[in-house]
């Protein structure tokens, strides 16, 4: 892994090899459309059963239930039985949060003419950088 380069005057921020592999594994999670569809319903709901996102989601069941067990087995989302149907939640309303900032910070890039540039976005430029 190769660090970013530093640059005078502003200290980055020093994660551990030990935080920085689980954020990986967390979007390595998400990395699906599906997924992200799955979190940003139980975001929004609170919790769902399966056949409540196979409806929201137009997607077939096993198609859900699959991605289901992905999110699970990462820890990100827990499943109690009531009664004949699991209902599933986020164990973590900020996994929900990275999603819908996620999809936000794509929907406003949808209108834009093309990349912002460091600079345009607030921040100072690096030396040899160019446009």
């Amino acid at each position: 892994m190769t660090a970013a380069p530093s640059r005078p005057g502003v200290a980055a921020p020093a994660y551990p090899p030990e935080a920085v592999q689980a954020a990986s594994s967390l979007l390595a999670a998400l990395s699906a459309p599906m997924r992200l569809s799955i979190v940003a319903q139980l975001l929004e709901h609170g919790s769902r059963c399966v056949h409540q996102l196979v409806d929201e989601l137009g997607a077939p069941q096993p198609l859900v239930s699959q991605h289901l067990r992905v999110l699970r087995d990462a820890g990100l989302v827990v499943g109690e039985r009531r009664h004949r149907e699991v209902h599933y939640a986020l164990v973590d309303r900020h996994v929900g949060h990275i999603v819908r900032d996620a999809l936000d910070h794509v929907s406003h890039a949808v209108g834009r003419a093309g990349p912002v540039g460091v600079d345009d976005a607030g921040c100072p430029v690096d030396e040899g950088t160019t446009r």
